[in-house]
């Protein structure tokens, strides 16, 4: 809740709306990759990955399908069986990543989501980022320090103390190559 203001998201005004229509808002429209993961571990991978479609209704078989799907896409899709404790914190954080697009919700938002990657799943991970930014009606925000993301960036928002002290805009004709930028 801001102090002062209004805050718009997608056209809707949330401090205008009741707790529960915010949060229902939340449920169709954003997806959260926290940088503590987040997982439940008593699921498996695919379960937790699984949980916003049953939260939006979804039949249990579908979610576990389309769980499986998105679990392929960040490279953990043999391990669907396998719970939260059973995978390094890179996995995990890749797992958080699918939970987060598994509703392919028009608004990602992002906290530090490279943290436990490596060069490699790195790549992996922004290059779906990218995917999902560049499809019509979506968005990608990203919190980070990690500078390897900006390359991937089409807008950069630097903050000092809270607030935005620089706006840069960039294109990219070509995807940028991640796991080469600190090679020499």
């Amino acid at each position: 809740v801001p102090d002062e203001g209004s805050v718009v998201v997608l056209g809707e005004t949330l401090t205008k709306m009741s707790t529960g229509k915010v949060t229902d808002f939340r449920r169709r429209n954003i997806g959260f990759i926290f940088q503590q993961f987040n997982l439940i571990p008593t699921l498996t991978i695919a379960e937790n990955v699984g949980v916003p479609l049953l939260i939006q209704g979804v039949s249990s078989g579908k979610a576990l399908v389309r769980s499986r799907e998105i679990l392929e896409k960040v490279g953990l899709g043999a391990r669907w069986k396998e719970r939260p404790n059973e995978l390094s914190g890179g996995q995990q954080q890749r797992v958080a990543i699918a939970r987060a697009l598994v509703h392919e919700p028009p608004l990602v938002i992002c906290d530090e989501p490279t943290a436990a990657l490596d060069a490699q799943n790195g790549e992996i991970v922004l290059d779906l980022f990218r995917q999902v930014a560049r499809a019509a009606n979506r968005a990608v925000i990203i919190v980070t320090h990690d500078n390897r993301i900006f390359s991937y960036a089409d807008r950069i928002a630097r903050m000092d103390d809270g607030e935005i002290v620089e706006v840069t805009e960039q294109s990219h004709q070509q995807p940028p190559h991640f796991i080469h930028e600190h090679a020499h």
